[in-house]
């Protein structure tokens, strides 16, 4: 299982950074790494984290689609895909959907499944699939969740003996800031720059 979880690993991490870069590719890299994890969960019986994968395939698979009907007109003096603020609603409305899901995921595998950490794995799931939702619109705050997601993630894994997925994450925590400091660095740039000034404005 260790080979299978080294090429998760190296798949997960290219999707990641080339989520980073604003590339498109993270969705397929992403697709394969979901594929792989989901079986490594089924393993661990880590059932919450497994039924996450396969919702990863399917909302990875809509962000490809979406990005690639939208890739001629949704993309930046860059040319790399467009990113923009979470709206006020969509921000309350997705952490209210994790916590519900939490709840009901968490009390599904507690007490019909011989789940490992049942409570925690599904929190995670949950929210992680609000995070996964805000990377297919492109939302900026997909990284902040991220980072809170990714901090607990390690510690899951660590208990777990899945020592290299761990290590992983702790490197997702990583890229989630640089994620965070340059997405919002090049939204700045973009709004600055599509501003008209005094001058153009008349």
């Amino acid at each position: 299982m260790r080979s299978i979880e080294a090429c998760a690993v190296m798949l997960s991490a290219l999707g990641v950074w080339l989520n980073v870069r604003r590339n498109r590719l993270c969705w397929p890299a992403g697709i394969v790494s979901a594929l792989l994890y989901g079986w490594i969960f089924w393993r661990v019986r880590l059932y919450s984290g497994m039924v996450l994968q396969c919702a990863y395939i399917a909302l990875e698979t809509d962000g490809w689609r979406r990005s690639s009907i939208q890739h001629a007109s949704h993309r930046d003096v860059s040319r790399r895909m467009h990113v923009m603020p979470i709206p006020r609603r969509m921000c309350v409305l997705g952490l209210l959907c994790g916590a519900a899901g939490s709840v009901a995921l968490g009390a599904l595998t507690a007490q019909f499944a011989d789940a490992a950490l049942p409570w925690l794995d599904a929190t995670l799931t949950s929210f992680s699939l609000v995070a996964e939702f805000w990377k297919t619109r492109r939302y900026i705050a997909q990284w902040r969740l991220w980072i809170a997601v990714n901090c607990a993630y390690v510690v899951m894994f660590a208990f777990e003996n899945l020592p290299l997925t761990a290590a992983l994450y702790a490197g997702f925590i990583v890229l989630s800031y640089i994620g965070l400091r340059d997405w919002k660095r090049d939204d700045s740039l973009i709004r600055n720059t599509s501003t008209p000034t005094a001058s153009q404005s008349g």
